[in-house]
């Protein structure tokens, strides 16, 4: 599967992506507001991607690589996943490297993904979780017509806060 926006090219991840999501997913900035076991070697990206390839052909997960369409390097992720079991909500999760924050890359990444999700997916809602601490990600959710779930809570961490976005404009 592949998205296209004006800028980007959202891709499946396979192991050619290695260097690249051990890059992502072990940035001390990105992973910041993130509670995760990062990888450490090419070996941890490489079962991280095989996990997330088994995923997405189970179609438990769209999780893909964030390019600029004229570079083949992955400078972020974005995701689908955590699917209610009627496939009517899920989450979505993304990642980007701290030297293209701030260029609406990410805005621009989620605007396909939740077209994606809403109109080929069909899904009713899609939820967020994000750290309270973490302006860049709450600003870009609020951007989307996010609406804050002041109930809801993380289990697996007090400082998260939950944004959901229903399906009513697709």
């Amino acid at each position: 599967m592949k998205l296209e926006t004006e800028r980007l090219i959202l891709k499946e991840i396979n192991e050619t992506h290695t260097e690249d999501i051990l890059l992502i997913r072990s940035n001390k900035v990105t992973n910041q507001y993130v509670n995760r076991k990062s990888p450490k070697t090419n070996y941890d990206a490489l079962e991280f991607i095989l996990h997330i390839k088994k995923e997405t052909q189970n179609k438990e997960v769209v999780f893909l690589g964030i390019s600029y369409k004229n570079c083949q390097n992955l400078i972020g992720t974005i995701c689908l996943w955590n699917f209610s079991k009627d496939k009517t909500l899920a989450e979505v999760g993304y990642e980007l490297l701290p030297d293209y924050h701030r260029k609406g890359i990410m805005s621009e990444a989620l605007g396909a993904v939740l077209d994606y999700g809403f109109k080929e997916l069909q899904l009713q809602k899609i939820i967020a979780i994000t750290s309270q601490f973490n302006e860049n990600s709450k600003g870009l959710l609020l951007k989307y017509d996010f609406i804050l779930e002041e109930g809801e809570k993380d289990e697996q961490n007090s400082n998260n806060i939950v944004f959901s976005l229903k399906n009513i404009k697709y």
